[in-house]
């Protein structure tokens, strides 16, 4: 969670809304909200923004609710141009520098991905239709409401978007100018995931092995002085991490402090340390 932090902070314009029951961190940057909040009140609190009983079993039901959160806090967002869902099991880079102010101006969704909603990170303008696009996945109120996970955010939301996703890439492109939804999106792969299923930019399975974080700007041992939005480091924490120890929070808050840090198979650290 340092780490994530940091990347937030140098973000600056950027601002994060969390709601939690797991307290408040004390080196929280300006640019991130954590609003107290207890489950059962949350998903009281979905209920009644849906109109409908959501009382899951398991947490990790709340991915499901990803399309839907900007109309749920459409309160919380008032005088944004765009507001987004994400993980947070990454750590950022300079995202104005990706989402600049072409991208933003012609699009109404970003998806990281090429074929599909991008859950770790979607932009979404803050408009009234945008907000009810969730409306559109079929069933949705009996699909929020059931107790198991249906991944709908990269699902069936990508859906609405995407046609007949698996086609070859000229009937895909050819139906997507069909699409109104898909004419006012951006599928781009940012290739912010290695290990995935997804290949890496040179079409192969060679990815990356250690990753820079230095002052917002993020690269990697491969690929010279390229930059990326963000690194996703869900296929490590899944593998590799799974068998390291625990790092005392003071000396992740402190690597985190530092201008620059690596992330690779063996967890985060400064440069010159192991």
């Amino acid at each position: 969670m340092p780490f994530f932090l940091e990347s937030c902070r140098h973000n600056p314009d950027i601002h994060w809304l969390l709601f939690s029951d797991c307290g408040s961190p004390g080196y929280l940057p300006p640019n991130v909200c954590i609003e107290p909040m207890k489950k059962s009140d949350y998903y009281q609190l979905v209920s009644d923004r849906l109109n409908i009983d959501f009382k899951p079993s398991s947490p990790y039901k709340l991915c499901d609710l990803k399309p839907a959160l900007g109309f749920i806090h459409a309160d919380r967002i008032q005088g944004f141009d765009f507001w987004a869902f994400g993980d947070i099991d990454l750590v950022y880079g300079n995202l104005r520098q990706y989402f600049n102010e072409a991208r933003l101006k012609r699009y109404h969704l970003l998806s990281t991905h090429e074929r599909r909603v991008s859950g770790h990170l979607c932009l979404i303008r803050n408009t009234e239709r945008e907000r009810r696009l969730f409306m559109r996945i079929d069933n949705w109120r009996e699909r929020f409401t059931r107790d198991e996970h249906h991944a709908l955010d990269e699902g069936a939301f990508s859906r609405i978007f995407l046609w007949r996703k698996n086609f070859p890439t000229p009937l895909f492109n050819l139906l997507g100018k069909f699409n109104p939804s898909r004419r006012r999106s951006e599928f781009t792969e940012a290739f912010s995931t290695p290990g995935g299923c997804i290949k890496w930019h040179d079409a192969s399975s060679n990815f990356p092995q250690r990753w820079f974080w230095r002052d917002a700007k993020l690269t990697n041992d491969q690929d010279g002085e390229r930059t990326f939005p963000y690194f996703h480091f869900v296929c490590w924490k899944r593998n590799e991490w799974a068998s390291l120890g625990e790092i005392e929070t003071a000396d992740m808050q402190r690597m985190a402090g530092k201008s620059g840090w690596v992330i690779d198979a063996s967890g985060f650290h400064t440069e010159g340390e192991p």
